[in-house]
Formats: structure tokens, sequence, C-alpha cells
């Protein structure tokens, strides 16, 4: 196979000869298989990991080392129901494992599936939309402004593209390539449009010599939230590790048999480690994802979910978000000599149908609909320039009967720059583009331009009315602790209609008031004395020459002034102003894609988590420097490969819902987090005081062993349990999260000692007590979840779910029935005491929700809010971890 860089040695047309492919027609669909065949997916090879090596991997590391340690020395001392028990164990330990990873990797293939980039390609004659690893050498494929290149080309057709190359290359500024030159795959097109012919794919691009490593970086990219919890995991495992080393030694000193003692010891530190949690966050993680994409909101990070939750400022474009982007033409104004016909016409010259751009479709359907007979078919298009928003029209050179001219549609501002009018006209212009901006209508002119001349024909109000569920989901989101900013590129007098309709009633502003309020003071004061000065040393120029000067004297003083040459107080006092100026302003207008970006920056610097909608390439930098970012449904290749989070509807609606099911994704590994550090803290001190100060094991390798297996079955369901929505974005709270764990592990470890010393002066065997606490700690223990999964009283809405109920319920009665006839495992205790214990269990369920409850009210105390804000106490336990 020819490599893409020899394809530079020959023009177009050699290559179009040389992979057979007609530029007219494109590929058959026949044709396409064939070489599908041939050349195989346009799709990079994963090295996916072979089914026996996930298998192996159960049974090789730390945790699989200690319980077949353990196995061995219960073979060798002879104890063969212990041996069969922790092969059991082993075995039960590697499926979940295997299960939950499998799970988790299907949600991700699931998410990729749904993330599968599309391209346009033409086959038998007519463009159409394919997923691009359907791509094979010899297509013509259609490249606009926001795609991502899906394969190695050769440009065709066209004025020129922008090339970001920065992926392949590391080049920062874009590259310009005209017809014949090569643009290669993954790299983005950042202006303009152009056919192109596909010369290689998959395997055989240029990009797959470079990979990139940022897939596999988001992949094993770990939030905040996981951060601290694998933190708090390790330090429960040192915690085990040195109280099981003084179980060790207290065994020593008191001669007992060392095989008994290791395999007592390797047996609780495998039971007490949380060696699960980070499996069960993914787990629920991966669970989560694919409730949300049930939402449609596709999540391309995991992690993401955890900001999402987090997130308390919504910055959300206009349209398609907070509308409905169904433009519909209203009235057009049509000025003197010309007609609405010829004015409708040219507007369908300066556009493309294929492009389905939403401005475009409205004025080709209000055309069709009011002027059926117009002839537009008989016009051709023999150049077009596409929208883009820095030059803000479409430009399209025309030729009919010999006969050549321009058409121009675009911004209002821009079309009259061109047309070079007068003060008056500009003036007349102005005036029915605010009317009609204050009624909400968003205005495009129309121009045609021959030679040198631009005749403005008329003006097009289009209007795209708020969707039906915007103001309400505003609402609700503020409800929810989010607060809404409207940020679009149209006029002022529009954001500010629309923001109306939709409730948004705070301040609103331009863009270009938050760029030049850091440094307006410097640029007025600049433009007044250079004015000043060059009056007096020049008392006979005109008014037009003095203001000619002065933008000069600006723009030189703009291009060398730098803030760093502040005091950091000035620039800092100066900054928080901005920053207070955009956290009170709710609509934000005639915003620049850079602007989005200082926006963000800005909001973050207040400690504000925030997301941002965007649909364009431009839009790229705000996404990825937004906490989230979130293409909307109708965005470019370039923004969904940017943001977090792609929606795959319309409106406002997801992201809300989206938001919601996040933070009680976020709520589920907060409770499970508590839980499990509440029930290692509950076991390993239990188990150490009882040993070293009592000379008593409270429970034998057996029973911890059969307790572990059956602690394994119900987090599986965590992922499915009812949580509530909070009504405030929710974060990472470290110091709460602790206390409440360990003030229930110590009433945890404070109720079996209380059962210990009733079984004790009731004159209880030694093995009788021991089957007893056995049974005790398998009923608590999977109570102790219905404490931590809600921050109320156990019995408030939401209730837990059917599954998570069923798994925890059944799990205590098999350990229940284990103990009532003990199977040759243990001493049987008899219906009579189970009942008992059940009894006990549950009044000590009781009693700590009450210390639960007790606690969260003091930490949400103003005493307990400045003991969590404080660096003392419980931060020295932080330290540890």
């Amino acid at each position: 196979m020819k490599k893409t860089d020899e394809f530079k040695k020959q023009k177009i047309d050699e290559t179009l000869k040389e992979l057979g492919a007609d530029p007219q027609q494109g590929l058959s669909d026949a044709e396409a298989q064939k070489r599908l065949q041939q050349y195989g997916p346009n799709a990079i090879d994963e090295k996916v990991e072979p089914l026996w090596h996930r298998i192996f991997r159960r049974f090789w590391g730390p945790i699989p080392w200690m319980i077949e340690v353990a196995a061995i020395l219960s073979a060798v001392v002879r104890k063969w129901e212990d041996f069969i028990i922790i092969v059991i164990m082993l075995l039960v330990n590697a499926f979940l494992d295997f299960y939950q990873e499998g799970r988790a990797l299907n949600a991700l293939n699931a998410l990729k599936q749904k993330l599968a980039q599309q391209a346009i390609v033409l086959r038998d004659g007519a463009f159409k939309t394919i997923p691009a690893k359907e791509l094979v050498p010899g297509d013509i494929v259609k490249l606009k402004i926001g795609d991502i290149i899906p394969a190695d080309v050769q440009l065709l057709d066209g004025d020129y593209i922008l090339v970001d190359q920065s992926a392949l290359t590391g080049e920062s500024l874009p590259v310009s390539k005209r017809r014949g030159e090569l643009a290669y795959s993954n790299t983005i097109v950042k202006q303009g449009e152009m056919t192109a012919v596909v010369v290689n794919t998959g395997m055989n691009t240029n990009f797959t010599q470079v990979v990139s490593l940022v897939a596999k970086a988001q992949q094993e990219e770990t939030s905040h939230f996981q951060k601290m919890v694998i933190k708090v995991g390790d330090y429960l495992i040192m915690l085990t590790i040195v109280l099981v080393l003084i179980i060790l030694l207290a065994g020593f000193f008191r001669q007992q048999d060392f095989l008994e003692l290791a395999r007592y010891a390797l047996v609780l530190t495998v039971a007490a480690i949380p060696v699960a949690m980070p499996a069960v966050l993914s787990v629920v993680m991966a669970v989560g994802a694919l409730n949300l994409a049930k939402k449609q909101a596709i999540v391309s990070r995991l992690v993401a979910i955890e900001e999402l939750a987090g997130v308390d400022v919504l910055c959300s474009d206009k349209t398609g978000t907070l509308t409905q982007n169904k433009l519909e033409v209203i009235d057009p104004t049509v000025f003197s000599g010309h007609t609405e016909q010829e004015l409708l016409l040219m507007g369908v010259l300066a556009s493309k149908l294929e492009n389905q751009d939403p401005i475009e479709l409205a004025i080709f359907h209000y055309m069709t609909e009011k002027h059926p007979d117009t002839k537009w078919k008989e016009y051709h298009q023999t150049h077009f320039t596409p929208f883009d928003p820095v030059h803000k029209r479409t430009e399209a050179e025309i030729e009919k009967d010999g006969k050549r001219f321009v058409v121009i549609k675009g911004a209002p501002q821009v079309v009259m720059e061109m047309a070079q009018l007068s003060d008056d006209e500009r003036g007349k212009i102005e005036k029915i583009v605010d009317l009609l901006a204050g009624n909400g209508y968003r205005t495009i002119a129309v121009a045609r331009k021959d030679g040198d001349k631009v005749d403005i024909i008329g003006l097009i109000p289009l209007l795209d009315p708020p969707r039906p569920d915007s103001k309400a989901v505003i609402e609700d989101l503020r409800q929810h602790g989010v607060s809404v900013k409207m940020i679009t590129g149209d006029n002022i007098a529009i954001a500010r209609e629309i923001g109306r309709t939709l409730g948004l009633t705070g301040p609103s502003m331009r863009a270009k008031e938050l760029r030049s309020s850091q440094d307006e003071g410097l640029i007025l004061l600049t433009s007044i004395v250079a004015k000043a000065l060059f009056e007096k040393f020049n008392p006979q120029a005109d008014e037009a020459t003095v203001e000619k000067f002065a933008r000069d004297v600006v723009q030189k003083v703009e291009a060398e002034f730098d803030t760093s040459d502040l005091s950091k107080g000035m620039v800092s006092a100066h900054e928080s102003d901005i920053i207070a100026k955009i956290e009170q302003t709710d609509i934000f207008a005639e915003v620049a894609p850079e602007d989005k970006f200082l926006i963000v920056r800005s909001l973050q610097k207040s400690n504000h988590i925030v997301a941002m909608t965007g649909d364009g390439v431009n839009d790229a930098p705000a996404l990825k420097k937004a906490d989230c970012g979130i293409a909307v449904s109708n965005a470019t290749d370039a923004a969904r490969s940017a943001a977090d989070i792609i929606l795959t509807s319309p409106g406002l609606g997801v992201i809300n819902d989206a938001t919601k099911l996040a933070r009680t994704i976020f709520e589920r590994m907060r409770s499970y987090t508590i839980f499990r550090v509440a029930e290692t803290l509950r076991v390993i001190f239990f188990m150490t005081l009882s040993i070293v100060v009592f000379n008593f094991y409270p429970v034998t390798a057996l029973m911890i062993i059969i307790l572990a297996l059956l602690n394994d079955i119900p987090i599986m369901t965590i992922a499915y349990d009812n949580t509530k929505v909070d009504k405030k974005p929710v974060r990472w709270n470290m110091r709460e999260m602790l206390t409440i764990s360990t003030v229930l592990g110590i009433a945890g470890v404070i109720s079996s000692f209380l059962l210990f010393f009733i079984l004790e002066q009731r004159n209880f065997s030694e093995a009788m007590i021991q089957s007893l606490m056995f049974a005790k700690l398998v009923i608590a223990g999977h109570g102790t979840i219905y404490n931590t999964r809600i921050d109320d009283w156990f019995w408030k809405k939401p209730y837990p779910s059917w599954t998570l109920f069923g798994a925890t319920f059944s799990t205590r009665v098999i350990g229940t029935i284990i103990a009532v006839y003990g199977f040759s495992l243990m001493t049987p205790i008899g219906w009579k005491l189970a009942l008992l214990i059940w009894a006990y269990a549950l009044s000590w369920f009781v009693f700590n929700d009450v210390v639960k409850m007790a606690a969260y009210r003091w930490l949400r105390s103003s005493r307990g809010k400045a003991y969590l804000a404080s660096k003392t106490t419980i931060g020295a336990l932080e330290k540890l971890v």
C-alpha cells in the first residue's frame, strides 16, 4: 500500500486515476463494500486484553496471594472445610472482579459506539452521511469548518481550508491548504470548505505513526473524588496491616501455634481491606454513564460525572439549547429598486442546501412556499465561501448565461461595511435592525456584488422561538443551586428579548464591554491625550486626520501594554471587579468564542464549578477549560472531541436531567465509601481489641471468610440504589465523610463488645459466643448501608431499591441459616437465639441512625462548620491519609 506522503509528488488528477475515483459520482456502494473488504475499516486497531489474561490477573497480586497462602496453610494443617471455603472465596472474588470489570468495559464500549465519528461522502452521485469507519481509499468526502478529517486525503475542489495539525505535528498555528495538497487524519478544519479524495485509511494513515495518548489518558484519568477514595483505601490498608501485626505480636508472646496465627492474620487482612472499593466506584460510574446515555447525554470521560454533579454555574448557548433552532423567515424587508423574490433568490444562491444550515434551510423553505416559480437552479455556483465566526458571512460566485456576479449573505454590520454606505444610509438600516432585534428577530443582510460595487438588496428577519420547556427548566436548575447564564453571538436587543421570555431578568452586557473593561481606562486616556497633542502641534488638521492618528496611537499602546508590568494588587483588584461583573450578569450578547473562554476562566477563579455548552470549532478551548464541557446536539466534530458530555437531543432539559442524575450517582459513591470505611473500622478494631486485650478470638478464620463472601454480594447492587437528588451542587467533603464513618465505626465496636460482655455474663461457651458474634456481624454489617445511604433518618425517602434490599436481606438470611444450623462450620445457635440477635442488631441499627443524625446536625451547626473548616483535629487524619 502506497504511503500517504508519496501522494505529495503527484497531481490530484493522477491520484484520481490511480484510485479509480470519479469526482462527480464518487464510488458506488458495491465498489465501496469491495474496497472495505480489501483495506479493512477506517479505524486504528485497539489492543484488546485477551480473555485468558483478564482471568489470570484475578489470581495474581497481593490480595489473591494472601488468599492462596491462607488456602495452602489450611491444607497443611488439614482443615479441609476451611480450605474449601477459602478456595470458594478466591473463585467468588475473582468472578465478581471479572464481572464488574466486564460491566465497566461493556459500558465504555457502548458509549464509544454512540460517539462514533461521521463523514459526508459522495456515493452513487449523491452526498450522504456514513460512519467514518466505513470510508475507503477513493471515496470523495466533503470537509467543512469544525470537521475532524476522517482519513488521509488529497484536496480536490474548493478555495482553501485552514487546518489545525497540532495533534499530529505539534504546530500551534493552523496551516492553510489548497487543491492538490494533503490533509491528514485526525486534524481539524478551522476554516473553509473543500472536497477531497481519500488516499489512506485506518492503520495506513500518518496518524498511526504518532498515535495520540489522549484517549488513554482520558481512560486513566481519575477524578478528585476517586483520588480521595483511593487515598482513604490506602489509609485503611495501612491501618489494617498495622493492627494485624499487633495481633501477630500478641500471638507470638502468648506462644500460639504459628501456622494457625498466620492463617488467621491473612484471612483477617483480606476481609478487612476494602479491595473492591475502586472497582465498585468504577462500576457505579459506568452504570451511571449508561443511564445518562438513556437521557440523551453521552459521557466521553467517566470522571466528568463528578464534575457535573458539582456544577453551580451553567453557561448556555441560546440557539438550539434555549431556543428551538427552527428558524422561520418573517416578512423580509426589501430596499428600493428590488423585489422580495430577488432578495430570496440572492439569499438562496449564497447558500448550499446540502450543508443543512438552519438559516439557509429557513430561506429555502420560505422561497419555495412564497415564490415556488423562482428558477434558482438555472444559476451555476462556481465558487462558495462558507460562513465562519470571524468573517460572519457567506459568499458565492454565480454564473448564468455568461454573466458573472457575487452574492453575499451575512451579519448586517459586515455587509454594510462591504457596501461602504453613507452615514445616513447606514443609520436607516441600523434602525430597522435594532427595531427587529427588539422584537427578538435575528436579521441577515443580502447583497449582490457586480465588479467593485456592492448593492444591499434587503434584510431577512429570522425568528428562533424559545423552547416551550426552557423557562421551567431554568427555574428548576435555579431551585437546584445552578445559576444559568445565556451566552449568544446575537445582537444584545435580541438576547434581552429572548432572556425576558425565559425569566433571565438579571443584567445583560455586550462581550466587548467585558473585553474593554480590562484596560478601558488606559485606552480612553490614551485616545484623549493623543488627540490633544496632535491638535496642539497640528492646529490645521481636520477631524478625520486627528481620529486616525489617535486610533494608530491606541493600537500601538494596546499592542505594547502588558498587565504584568502592573503591581499584583492593582491587577487582582481590577480582576475582582471583572469577576464580580460576570457573576452578576445573566445575559452575554455579541459573544466571540474567545469571550467564552474568558467568562469560564473568570468564574472558575471565583471558585465556581462551571459547565459550558458549545457547538463550533472555536468553542473547543472554552469547552476544554470548563469543568464540564457540553457539546450540544448539532455540534461539530471538534467541539464533540473537546467536550466531556455530548448531547444527542436539543434543549436545556437534557442538561437538567443529566445534572440531577449525576448527583444521584455521586451520592451512591459517597454512601458506599462511608459504609466501607465504617465497616473496616468496626471489624478491624473489634478483632484487634478482643484478641490483644481479652485474648479471645471473637470469630474463627472460617467465619471471617464466610463474612467476607457474604459482604461481597450486596456490593454489586450499590450502582442501582435509589438516592436523593441534592438541592445544591455536591462537592467532595472529606472531613464530613471521615467523621460520619468514624462515628458509625465506633458505634459498631461498642455494640459488638456489649454483646460479648452480655454473652460472657450468661456463661455461654467460647464456641457459642463465636457463632453468635458471627450472626451479629453479618446481620448488623449489612444494616450499616441503610444508615449511610442517605444523610437523613433511614425511614425517609428515597427508599432503597428492591435490588439492593433483596441482596442485603438475602445475605443476612443466608448468614442466619448458617449460624442456626452450623453445617459443621460452627456451633449451631438455634432459631430462638438467632431471633434475639436480629432484635439486638435492629435495635443498634436504630441507635446508629440516631448517632448519625446527631453527628450530621452537629457538623452542619455553626460549631460543626467551624470544625470542618479548621486545620486541626480531623485535619491530622487527612495528613495521615
